[in-house]
């Protein structure tokens, strides 16, 4: 999430395409999101981690998909017409993630942004909470804002080190 002060002093708003998994709503940072596409069949990547479902092929780019139920920790999930796939463009790379549903486009002022609350380790907190980058509040609804860039820069080594294997 970029902040920065514009020539009036003030906080521009941001806008976040909002998805589920499981019961809770995330958001990541629309100016991240490529395109929108059902779940289809991928190409397993030998020895890539659990959360790496594999490659596709998208006009020409080989694009890592990550589901991030599983990367999260969610129960065992289901690919149905619901599931989708959020193409990110992450500067120079593309990947994919795999998620429940996405719902809308949410455009969050910086006062609806609350900082994540801190979550150590020796809390036995769920890997991602380190992804938190804060926490959307519109009405009685919170979406969980994830830093996209961190989260998928771990994949994104993660799945070098195993096409290198």
């Amino acid at each position: 999430m970029s902040t920065f002060t514009s020539s009036t002093g003030a906080l521009p708003a941001s806008d976040y395409l909002a998805f589920t998994l499981g019961a809770e709503e995330y958001g990541i940072d629309i100016q991240k999101v490529q395109e929108l596409r059902g779940y289809d069949a991928v190409t397993c990547i030998a020895h890539a981690p659990m959360h790496i479902k594999g490659v596709i092929n998208l006009r020409g780019i080989i694009v890592p998909i990550v589901d991030l139920r599983i990367k999260f920790g969610n129960a065992l999930p289901s690919y149905d017409q619901f599931t989708v796939v959020i193409i990110l463009n992450l500067g120079a790379r593309v990947m994919g993630l795999v998620v429940d549903s996405v719902s809308d486009v949410s455009t969050l002022d910086p006062s609806q942004i609350k900082p994540a609350p801190a979550i150590g380790a020796d809390t036995g907190a769920r890997a991602g909470t380190a992804y938190v980058a804060g926490l959307g509040i519109i009405g009685a609804r919170m979406l969980i804002l994830i830093d996209i860039e961190r989260l998928m820069g771990a994949d994104a080594l993660h799945l070098t080190d195993a096409i290198a294997a």
